[in-house]
């Protein structure tokens, strides 16, 4: 027969990992970090880090349960923005410099979510990688 299992109903369309994203907090306390965003056309990853540049954290939109085309909503990043600002205070950290990097369409949200839960932004610059001459080009085609 096996076993029984047990539904808990859950109040409110919540993504699924969100619970399981906010269990694990480091025991180090920030006062203040930098903040990577990296907006692919596929996911949004969000890294928190020391000072240093050492990482402390991450999170992205796969990560949290979101499949396929809809990683890379600006909804999805900003679930993933939120929940690196809820660890970020549980942390006690109250400034961040943010490099965002990339041009996909969780750039903005993942940034405004995690401002929103209180963390002063000193600094935003934007080091999206861009080609200076990009791949040799294809040959022509001989019909």
């Amino acid at each position: 027969m096996g076993k029984k299992r047990i539904m808990k109903k859950s109040g409110g369309s919540d993504v699924s990992g969100t619970s399981r994203a906010l269990n694990r907090i480091p025991k180090r306390k920030l006062a203040s970090g930098k903040l990577n965003i990296l907006a692919t056309f596929n996911n949004t990853l969000v890294t928190l880090c020391d000072p240093k540049g050492n990482a402390v954290m991450a999170a992205s939109s796969g990560a949290l349960g979101f499949k396929g085309s809809r990683k890379s909503t600006p909804f999805a990043a900003a679930k993933v923005g939120e929940i690196i600002g809820e660890k970020a205070t549980q942390m006690g950290m109250k400034e961040a410099e943010v490099v965002i990097r990339g041009i996909g369409a969780g750039r903005e949200s993942a940034l405004r979510s995690f401002a929103g839960q209180g963390i002063t932004i000193t600094r935003i610059s934007d080091q999206t990688p861009v080609p200076h001459n990009g791949p040799r080009p294809p040959k022509a085609r001989r019909v």
